[in-house]
């Protein structure tokens, strides 16, 4: 299956905010380190606008896969900030490489997520207005901070936007194959679809071996790929072990023991050894 995944593109930098708060660049480390998809996936959304119904222009248009954090210069001065990288829809790639709109993103950040305590990035807007727009919110929260513009599309009123900033989306495809497994249940699957309608009775008991058989061979595919993957860390893990406990004898062999006496000096000389009485 032919899919689609951005490249990693800057959605936020330490800073400003659309009602007046600020970015603290711990919240990016914290947003950055504490981002799972299985915990709460962020999903891209239209203006931060969340829609109810799944033909509406307001639904979401793709998913956030990964953040990470990174130093970048800006202005002259070195700021942190946050780097994303999403999975589009259809419509979201169509609409930024062919018609060119919705060029600009900003993020959406919940500053204490459940009970951790902790920054979470909540999802991703997609829009035509740019940072001076952003700029122009920040001066109208500074005297209104409970009528931002944008307050309505928060999830939660605690919820804050960054300012919007032009980004560069440039999305891969990519072909998602199945493992050896799936393969073999699809090819099984086939082959019994194709069967007339003579045979179901001939083949009923047949085909349900076979099926069982198919889905065995694909659990016992996927768990050799998890087998693989842990193994190869493991063998990286020991060839580490390894070379740190080669670099410790070395250090140790070539290290004084104190604790030890030196043996007296040998006394006597020539062929004749002195002997103590």
């Amino acid at each position: 299956m032919k899919k689609f995944r951005s490249k990693w593109f800057r959605v936020a930098v330490e800073g400003a905010t659309t009602d007046g708060r600020r970015i603290e660049r711990d919240w990016i480390d914290q947003m950055a380190a504490s981002y799972d998809r299985s915990k709460y996936g962020a999903r891209v959304w239209l203006e931060h606008i969340r829609g109810t119904l799944p033909d509406s222009p307001f639904r979401a248009y793709g998913d956030i896969l990964a953040v990470k954090a990174e130093d970048i210069e800006l202005d002259g001065k070195k700021v942190r900030a946050l780097f994303a990288q999403i999975e589009p829809t259809d419509d979201l790639v169509s609409m930024v490489n062919k018609l060119k709109q919705k060029i600009f993103t900003s993020i959406e950040i919940r500053e204490k997520f459940a009970d951790t305590g902790k920054a979470y990035l909540m999802g991703l807007g997609v829009t035509d207005t740019p940072a001076s727009l952003g700029t122009e919110m920040l001066a109208f929260s500074a005297q209104h901070p409970d009528a931002s513009p944008l307050k309505s599309r928060k999830q939660s009123p605690d919820n804050l936007f960054t300012v919007a900033e032009e980004t560069e989306l440039v999305f891969e495809e990519y072909e998602e194959k199945p493992s050896l497994g799936a393969q073999l249940f699809s090819k099984v699957q086939d082959l019994l679809k194709r069967k007339d309608a003579k045979d179901d009775g001939e083949f009923s008991a047949i085909g349900q071996a076979v099926e069982a058989i198919a889905e065995h061979g694909r659990d016992l595919a996927e768990q050799l790929n998890a087998y693989q993957q842990t193994h190869t860390e493991l063998h990286s893990h020991v060839q580490q072990l390894s070379a740190d406990l080669t670099a410790l004898k070395t250090t140790l062999g070539n290290t004084h023991d104190h604790t030890q006496t030196q043996r007296p000096p040998v006394t006597g000389s020539g062929n004749q050894a002195l002997a103590e009485f």
